[in-house]
């Protein structure tokens, strides 16, 4: 409960975990074409919609006795408005309060007493609620989950009291991290309209000021099930998940879903750059450029329309910081004259919003930000003027087949994957067109959004400007410290 994502530079968009691809190098030569993880990859997908609006998806996989429940809601931090930022982070924390027949927290204890586990998050794009349960368990999560999406209810005090959590959240995520202050800075420099540029989990002055009522209507609003699908992934039968979905999600009140108006981020016309002081032992560096996302601007939700350039930024990304000893850390943090302690790249790709290519680094010792900035240009200009090798191309599309493979054998990531995919407008088999897509990427392709996207006119640049201690901030003693 309480689980904000942050898109933040230092995610790995790219999508190749070190585990991941020591797995590939490790097994990948003796794994037969469809064995393991291509059963699940390859597993059919049904969807269906109840009468109120409800998308209902099923995936079948029977290895295990288990099976993952989602509920995914089309509403994030990107739907607020000003002045209630962090609202849709609360109304996930509220959503554990009780229901007409729960009491406060009784929810989760009746799923750790069905052998479960549970947890939310909340993103920019979405609201989520997940558990994962014995499968003969699943009526049981089901009947919960639907009674908290349709009667969600709590008194003041607790509302006060849950918001007095989240305000720790922010605390000790972001206010006591300089670098996590820094990137909700830098975000809201490099988006002006877009509502990208909000933090997910509010700015203090607005949990500051949020009322009750500001949760309840934000529920009442976009709590509907027009806007809402269920997931349902593992040991289970289409047949039985639709009785299941019909019986308890089924009899919910049809409500339409509040209209979305365009907030399309102006053109960029200069470079924006950000000095941010703040206590730090360090200097960092973070470099944001506008770039295309996956779904084309023009596409019909859940086609296949895909932007090139933006998987091949994704390419670039693993190019540069792909694996270990690729082209950023062989350049900027190796040798005895290295530049950087360490370094970055990651592509944004997914989203309903607009996305950045991040590039960032830390200094080595006696060596600058802007030397670091320069050094991380420089390896993006060498690819838009030299290229890759297909020694490069043919590497990094392995580690993300593979990593797109070996992520499926949890039931939670193919519900999560197929979640996300609806959030987004994509097609449920996404992640078979974006493999059978990525293995046409050419190096002239790469080469191309190398020479395309990084001009200043694309970037807002973000440097940490290390700062002593202050000697008057008296040690803040911790409250209640989030779930998460």
């Amino acid at each position: 409960m309480g689980l904000f994502i942050r898109s933040s530079a230092s995610a790995r968009s790219a999508g190749f975990p070190l585990v991941l691809c020591l797995l590939v190098f490790l097994f990948l030569p003796f794994i037969a074409p469809g064995a393991r993880s291509q059963t699940a990859l390859a597993a059919p997908v049904t969807q269906f919609q109840l009468a109120n609006g409800l998308t209902v998806i099923v995936k079948t996989d029977r290895r295990a006795p288990t099976v993952a429940h989602m509920l995914w809601v089309r509403v994030g931090s990107m739907d607020e408005v000003d002045g209630t930022t962090g609202v849709a982070h609360v109304l996930e924390h509220m959503m554990f309060k009780g229901t007409p027949d729960l009491k406060p927290g009784e929810f989760s204890r009746r799923v750790a007493a069905l052998g479960g586990r549970e947890n939310a998050f909340t993103s920019r794009d979405a609201t989520g609620y997940h558990q994962q349960i014995p499968s003969d368990k699943l009526e049981d999560v089901m009947r919960l989950e639907a009674d908290r999406f349709a009667r969600n209810q709590w008194v003041d005090d607790e509302f006060k009291r849950e918001l007095e959590v989240v305000k720790e959240e922010r605390r000790l995520r972001t206010e006591d991290s300089p670098r996590a202050l820094m990137y909700e800075t830098a975000n809201a420099l490099t988006f002006l309209a877009s509502p990208y540029r909000r933090p997910v989990v509010g700015w203090m002055s607005d949990l500051d000021a949020m009322t009750p009522d500001d949760a309840r209507a934000f529920y009442r609003r976009w709590y509907v099930p027009a806007n809402a699908a269920v997931v349902v992934a593992g040991d289970v039968e289409v047949a039985q998940v639709r009785r299941l979905a019909e019986k308890y999600y089924g009899g919910i009140a049809a409500s339409p879903v509040p209209p979305r108006k365009p907030r399309v981020e102006p053109p960029q016309t200069g470079l924006r750059r950000l000095d941010f002081k703040a206590p730090a032992s360090q200097a960092y560096v973070s470099l944001s450029f506008k770039v295309p996302g996956l779904r084309a601007t023009d596409a019909v939700e859940g086609s296949d329309s895909f932007n090139r350039d933006a998987l091949a930024l994704t390419v670039l990304s693993a190019v540069l910081d792909g694996y270990s000893g690729a082209r950023l850390a062989r350049a900027l943090t190796q040798g005895d004259n290295r530049l950087a302690d360490s370094a970055g790249a990651s592509n944004g790709l997914i989203g309903r919003g607009p996305q950045i290519f991040t590039l960032n680094g830390v200094p080595a010792e006696g060596k600058t930000a802007q030397q670091v900035a320069d050094a991380l240009r420089l390896q993006v200009a060498l690819v838009a003027r030299d290229g890759v090798s297909e020694a490069e191309l043919k590497r990094v599309k392995t580690q993300w087949i593979a990593s797109e493979t070996y992520k499926l054998d949890a039931v939670f990531n193919q519900a999560r994957q197929l979640g996300s995919y609806w959030v987004n407008g994509l097609p449920l088999d996404a992640d078979t067109r974006l493999i059978n897509q990525l293995r046409t990427i050419a190096g002239a392709e790469v080469q191309a959004v190398a020479a395309r996207y990084f001009g200043d006119d694309q970037l807002t640049m973000a440097t940490l400007l290390p700062q002593p201690p202050d000697p008057n901030r008296r040690p803040r003693t911790p409250g209640v410290v989030p779930r998460h």
